[in-house]
């Protein structure tokens, strides 16, 4: 007689895999991305590095070290609900644009390569640029959740935030720093589109900020001289195109697998700030088309992420970290394509590093924040949807 058993021995019992507590593609891809840059910043700044510090590793040993004060920074800041963030936009872009305004304070601001865009403090220096960049950000994203209904039927909608935004480029480009008035413009905008922006008033706002970035490029003789080199700068590689044509004979030298890590000769001291704004021409460079490939599809898997998250929160409605992932996600995905077009001749010359790869203790620092925010914003999605 045959005994019944309570489970059958031939039926597969399930494993139940509980959910992630992160977005496991999103985290991959930022390490990636940032032990990568690591890599490619120490191999194109190793020549320069010795030649004026006697030392081939000092900017990694830097980098290295705002890298852990970032991730130090970040693991205190993704303890932070964003709702803090939404209350204290105000007062963050407020003393954002007192900061740009010490910049331009013979004594406070510290001048670089004709730039006065630091406030040094000892050996260390902000760049209140890249801190702009992240407040604009905070802020707007408040404002559109606060002014929904005006944003989407009203023209004064739209004009008050640009009155703000209009203070702080005048402020920026009295440093000067055009590229960084750029992101912060583009990336508002594209904030007020996705916010259900008329797209009447959409398009009016557009070509209004278009002609105006236009004329400020052609005002000043330096950016008029950086925009007709752009277009051909062939005709005097010495002197105006020299940064481009340097760069696009890396790219020239790359092939299919470039000439392999480290052995990149535009390094050696023909590409200006090769380890800042042209690093993606080295990477072109010592990895060829496959390591081009690789890094854009990491970046484009990052911001797809981004976005993700930042619908999963409007989903969940968290209209608020929403549109902070999108306004994140955009600033992230403008200052990559910039720097890529400015690598590749494509954009003129632009002093913007490639996000989260190029060298710059401010901008490694502000971008680990960054991705404790989205971290964060997909923390605060996963715990609404169970709680739902």
């Amino acid at each position: 007689m045959s005994s019944t058993l309570p489970f059958s021995s031939s039926m597969s019992r399930r494993v139940i895999t509980p959910p992630s507590p992160y977005d496991r593609f999103f985290v991959v891809a930022a390490v990636c991305i940032v032990v990568f840059g690591l890599v490619m910043m120490a191999s194109a700044s190793i020549v320069i590095s010795e030649r004026m510090w006697h030392q081939p590793f000092y900017y990694l040993y830097r980098q290295s070290a705002f890298l852990m004060i970032g991730i130090l920074v970040s693991g205190f800041i993704i303890q932070i609900d964003t709702s803090f963030w939404e209350k204290l936009g105000g007062l963050l872009l407020v003393g954002v644009i007192l900061l740009l305004a010490l910049v331009l304070i013979p004594g406070i601001g510290r001048t670089v390569n004709g730039s006065t865009r630091w406030i040094g403090f000892g050996v260390v220096g902000l760049q209140v640029s890249e801190a702009a960049k992240f407040v604009v950000v905070i802020y707007m994203a408040g404002y559109l959740v606060r002014r929904k209904e005006e944003i989407r039927h009203q023209f004064s909608g739209f004009l008050k935030p640009m009155l703000i935004l209009t203070v702080i480029s005048i402020l920026l480009l009295r440093e000067p720093d055009f590229g960084a008035m750029v992101v912060i413009m583009a990336t508002a905008l594209g904030m007020m589109f996705l916010a259900g922006m008329s797209l009447r008033h959409f398009l009016v706002l557009f070509i209004v900020i278009a002609l105006a970035l236009s004329l400020i490029a052609i005002s000043a003789p330096y950016r008029l001289l950086r925009l007709t080199s752009f277009l051909n700068p062939w005709a005097n590689p010495f002197d105006s195109g020299y940064q481009l044509t340097q760069s696009l004979i890396a790219f020239g030298r790359s092939g299919w697998f470039g000439l392999g890590l480290g052995n990149s000769i535009q390094k050696l001291s023909y590409l200006p700030e090769a380890h800042t704004d042209f690093l993606f021409a080295i990477i072109a460079e010592e990895m060829g088309l496959i390591g081009v490939l690789i890094v854009i599809g990491l970046y484009a898997l990052l911001v797809l992420r981004i976005f993700i998250i930042g619908r999963q929160a409007q989903l969940v409605h968290n209209h608020f970290s929403g549109l902070l992932a999108y306004g994140l996600g955009l600033w992230l995905s403008i200052q990559f394509i910039v720097s890529i077009g400015v690598n590749t001749g494509l954009l003129p010359t632009k002093g913007l590093t490639l996000p989260l790869m190029s060298y710059g203790g401010s901008s490694v620092i502000v971008n680990c924040v960054v991705l404790a925010l989205i971290l964060r914003i997909d923390h605060e999605n996963r715990f609404r949807s169970r709680v739902c």
